[in-house]
């Protein structure tokens, strides 16, 4: 199993923290964001390739990083993939640099794990991924708990056996608060719809929205993250993470 991180945002809501730095790379609790992602991955077992998409400005400064990161964990492999945007007008787009580095690396035969470099959990993603190898696709999902907070979300439903029964982008009317998360696992059998979703010009961002659109043509189970999750988008969240992440460090 191959993993993409999606890092190929301008992040443009952090300004000016993310002028010269990607916000994959902002320091949160004494590490960067992406750090955190990858030191939850450490021991999920039978890791591939680990690739790092990106954009054409901040490339060098994430082979810096991971050329520093991989002394420490010298048994993982680290591709970055430069997707060549050079602002947030030429953007591929969350979902067209999934594909990106699908069609550059040929992993259309390959089952891969997908995950936000600007998402934070507090535990492990071990449980995820063992959960996950044995569907088709899955999603994580987290509980909002709160029926305001997940208006900003891909609001979701599911049956009896954890499958999505709907899904929602930003709900004005929410059904329940679990919020689909960008954490994803997709075999083999799924990757090729990948390049059906696009060639069908549906949007290439929000990562989400590849699910919204799978989960009518394929069962895509779900699996609950506990403890503390956090979509890093603007001062506030960063902040709050600061806080949060220093508690878990010590």
């Amino acid at each position: 199993m191959d993993v993409i991180i999606l890092a190929a945002g301008y992040a443009t809501r952090l300004y000016p923290l993310t002028l010269d730095r990607a916000k994959p790379l902002l320091e949160v609790a004494g590490k960067p964001m992406i750090e955190w992602v990858l030191d939850n991955l450490a021991n999920v077992a039978g890791l591939g390739t680990i690739y790092i998409v990106t954009n054409d400005k901040f490339a060098n400064d994430f082979q810096t990083w991971t050329d520093r990161y991989q002394h420490r964990q010298s048994e993982l492999k680290f591709k970055v993939i430069n997707d060549g945007s050079k602002s947030d007008d030429d953007k591929l787009g969350a979902i067209g640099d999934i594909n990106f580095v699908i069609t550059r690396e040929s992993l259309s035969k390959s089952d891969l794990l997908i995950v936000a470099g600007d998402n934070l959990f507090s535990e492990s993603l071990v449980g995820f991924v063992e959960y996950a190898n044995k569907t088709e696709a899955t999603v994580a999902v987290y509980d909002v708990g709160d029926l305001e907070k997940i208006k900003k979300y891909g609001n979701i439903t599911i049956d009896s056996h954890g499958v999505i029964t709907h899904f929602e982008e930003k709900p004005e009317k929410p059904q329940s608060t679990l919020a689909a998360i960008a954490l994803y696992y997709y075999s083999r059998e799924i990757i090729p719809l990948v390049t059906t979703y696009l060639a069908a010009g549906n949007n290439p961002d929000q990562p989400g929205r590849f699910v919204q659109w799978l989960y009518t043509r394929k069962p895509v189970k779900t699996f609950q993250i506990k403890g503390k999750w956090l979509d890093i988008g603007s001062k506030e969240t960063l902040e709050e993470a600061n806080g949060i992440f220093a508690e878990i460090k010590t």
